[in-house]
C-alpha cells in the first residue's frame, strides 16, 4: 500500500507540472464513457418513471383546473352576452318610452300562461303598481297585447296572436281601416273581412287606427305577409307577421293610460214608440161593372153589419165597409141583383 501511494504521490506531482496525464485521461474517460451509462440506465429508469407519474398527475389536475376555468369563463360570457341583450333591449324601451304621447312603466316577463292553447305571458307589476285592465302592452318595435287580468303583485297579458284577441288598424301606406284578429298557436294576424279588390300589398305596415280608444294611433302592429284575392268570394285574406317580438322579450313596457278620446255627444231623448199593427187585411172584392149605363149595386142585399164578418179572415183585424151609397130612385138601379153574394160566401169559408 506504501509503495502505490508513492507512486499516485509521484504521478500528481508530475501531472501538475507537466501536464503529461491530460492525454491518457481522456482516452481512459472516452473508453470508459459507454460502461459509466450502462452503468446508471436502472438508475434513470426509476427516476424517469416517478417523474412520468408526477408530471401525469400533475397535467390531469391542471386540465381539471383549465376545464372549471372554462366553464367558469362561459358562463360569464353568456352572462355578459345576456347583459348586453337586456342592455341594448332596455336602451330601446327607453328611447320608444321617450317618444310615446302616454306614461310608460317597465316590467319584467316572469313566464308564460299555464294554459297551451292561449298566448298569454305573466308581468311582475299588479294593482300594487296601479296597473289596471285593459291597458295596452308594447316593446320597441310595436304592439304585444293587453292586459287581461290583474293581480295585486302579477298581471297577465293576452297575446295579440291570441285567437280571442282583437284590434283596429290601419295599412300606413293609404290608410285603409280594418281589424286584426289574432291566428292562435300559428303566431300570426288576419285582417279579415277585407275587400278582394282593397289595396293591400305584401310588406304594408299595419298600425293602430286609435279608434278603440285603447291603444294609441300609430304604433306599429304588423307587416303584411300573403294576400288572397278571390274573385269569386265576397271577401279576401290578408295574413301578417307581428312585428314587437312576442316570444323574445324579457321587458315590456305597460302604458298606464290610454289615449284621450273625445267626449261622447249627449244620448237623444228617447221618443215613444207607437204601436203599429204588422197584421195585414184583406182587400175587399171591387164589384165588376154592370150593364151600360147602370151603376154597380154596392152590397144592399148584405145587411152592414155583417159585411166586416163576412170580411174578415182568420187572424186578421176586420176592415170595416164603406158607407153604403143611397138607393137610387130609378127603379132599373133598384132591379140590379147584388153582385158581391158569391165573394161573402168564399170569405166565410176560412172563418171556421
Amino acid at each position: 500500500m506504501t509503495v502505490f501511494a508513492c507512486i499516485s504521490v509521484a504521478l500528481l506531482l508530475v501531472d501538475s507540472h507537466m501536464r503529461t496525464l491530460t492525454t491518457v485521461r481522456q482516452v481512459a474517460g472516452t473508453v470508459l464513457y459507454p460502461l459509466q451509462m450502462a452503468a446508471l440506465l436502472p438508475r434513470d429508469a426509476i427516476y424517469g418513471v416517478g417523474d412520468y407519474f408526477s408530471t401525469l398527475s400533475s397535467m390531469e389536475k391542471q386540465v381539471r383546473e383549465l376545464r372549471r376555468q372554462q366553464i367558469l369563463s362561459s358562463q360569464a360570457l353568456q352572462q355578459a352576452q345576456l347583459q348586453a341583450a337586456e342592455n341594448a333591449q332596455l336602451r330601446k324601451l327607453l328611447d320608444a318610452r321617450e317618444h310615446l304621447p302616454v306614461k310608460s312603466m317597465l316590467a319584467d316577463v316572469l313566464y308564460d300562461a299555464r294554459d297551451v292553447n292561449s298566448r298569454k305571458i305573466i308581468l311582475d307589476r299588479g294593482t300594487r303598481h296601479d296597473v289596471t285592465l285593459g291597458l295596452p302592452v308594447i316593446d320597441n318595435q310595436g304592439v304585444v297585447g293587453q292586459v287581461t287580468r290583474v293581480f295585486p303583485f302579477t298581471s297577465e297579458v293576452t297575446l295579440l296572436s291570441d285567437k280571442e284577441q282583437a284590434i283596429p288598424v290601419q295599412l300606413l301606406r293609404n290608410g285603409l281601416r280594418s281589424v286584426a284578429y289574432g291566428r292562435g298557436k300559428a303566431g300570426n294576424l288576419e285582417l279579415r273581412f277585407t275587400a278582394p279588390n282593397a289595396d293591400i300589398q305584401v310588406g304594408d305596415i299595419v298600425v293602430t287606427s286609435g279608434l278603440d280608444g285603447v291603444y294609441p294611433a300609430g304604433l306599429a302592429v304588423a307587416r303584411v305577409t300573403q294576400v288572397e284575392n278571390s274573385a269569386g268570394g265576397s271577401f279576401g285574406g290578408v295574413i301578417c307577421q307581428p312585428l314587437a317580438g312576442i316570444m323574445n322579450n324579457t321587458q315590456l313596457l305597460i302604458l298606464m293610460s290610454t289615449p284621450e278620446m273625445p267626449a261622447r255627444p249627449a244620448d237623444e231623448e228617447q221618443r215613444p214608440l207607437r204601436k203599429h199593427n204588422n197584421k195585414m187585411a184583406p182587400i175587399k172584392d171591387v164589384p165588376k161593372e154592370g150593364a151600360e149605363g147602370q151603376q154597380p149595386a154596392a152590397a144592399p142585399a148584405t145587411p152592414p153589419a155583417a159585411a166586416p164578418a163576412a170580411n174578415a179572415a182568420p187572424g186578421l183585424m176586420p176592415v170595416m165597409p164603406p158607407p153604403a151609397p143611397k138607393p137610387a130612385a130609378t127603379a132599373p138601379a133598384a132591379a140590379v141583383p147584388a153582385a158581391p153574394a158569391p165573394a161573402a160566401t168564399t170569405n166565410k169559408e176560412p172563418a171556421r
